[in-house]
C-alpha cells in the first residue's frame, strides 16, 4: 500500500503502472490480484482512502503540537514546503494528484477522493470549532485551507519553489484571524 501511495503521489494514477507498484513493493506479481481482485482500480481506491486518512492524522499532529490555531496553520504550510524541498518537489498530496487526473473519467476514484476531502472538511470543521469558531466559520476556514494547500502544491511543483505555499499560508492565517472571535 505504501509503495502504491508513493507512486501515485509522484506519478499520478495513469502514470503509475501495475508492474511498477508490484516491483516497488517487492511483491510477486500475482499477489496484486490476490489482495486486490479489482486490479489497479481497487488498489488505487484503497491507496487514496488510506493515504487520505494518514494525511488527516498529520493534520491532527500539526494542531496538537501548536499552542493555537494560527501557529497550527503556519506549521502545516511550513511542513508542506519543507517536504517539497526535501523531495525535490516530487512529494505532494496524492489525493489532489489523482483527483485532478480522474475526477471526470473514473467514478470509483472520484468518489474515493471526494470521500477523503469530505473527511478532511469534517475533521477540520470540528477541530477549528474548538478554537472558538462557529461551525460555519470553521467549515469556511477548513475549505479555504484545503484549497490553498492543494493549489499551492500544484504551483510549487510546477515552479519548483515554495513561494506559493508561503503565500497560501499567509492568506490562510489572515482569514483565520478575521474569523476568530
Amino acid at each position: 500500500m505504501t509503495a502504491g501511495a508513493e507512486l501515485l503521489r509522484r506519478n499520478g494514477y495513469t502514470g503509475t503502472g501495475v508492474k511498477q507498484i508490484v516491483q516497488a513493493a517487492n511483491a510477486p506479481f500475482g499477489s496484486l490480484y490476490h489482495f486486490f481482485p479489482g486490479g489497479k482500480e481497487q488498489l488505487g481506491e484503497e491507496v487514496i482512502r488510506t493515504s487520505g486518512m494518514l494525511y488527516l492524522a498529520l493534520f491532527e499532529i500539526f494542531f496538537a503540537d501548536e499552542p493555537d490555531l494560527i501557529h497550527g496553520i503556519e506549521a502545516c504550510f511550513a511542513s508542506a514546503a519543507e517536504t517539497l524541498r526535501e523531495t525535490d518537489y516530487a512529494d505532494a498530496c496524492p489525493i489532489a494528484t489523482v483527483a485532478l487526473e480522474v475526477a471526470s473519467t473514473n467514478e470509483k476514484l472520484r468518489i474515493a477522493t471526494a470521500d477523503v476531502f469530505t473527511a478532511w472538511i469534517e475533521a477540520g470543521t470540528e477541530k477549528f470549532g474548538k478554537y472558538g469558531l462557529s461551525a460555519e466559520s470553521a467549515r469556511l476556514l477548513t475549505i479555504a485551507l484545503v484549497n490553498s494547500l492543494e493549489g499551492a502544491f500544484v504551483l510549487s511543483r510546477s515552479l519548483r519553489n515554495t513561494e506559493s505555499l508561503q503565500v497560501a499560508g499567509i492568506s490562510s492565517v489572515a482569514l483565520a484571524r478575521t474569523l476568530l472571535p
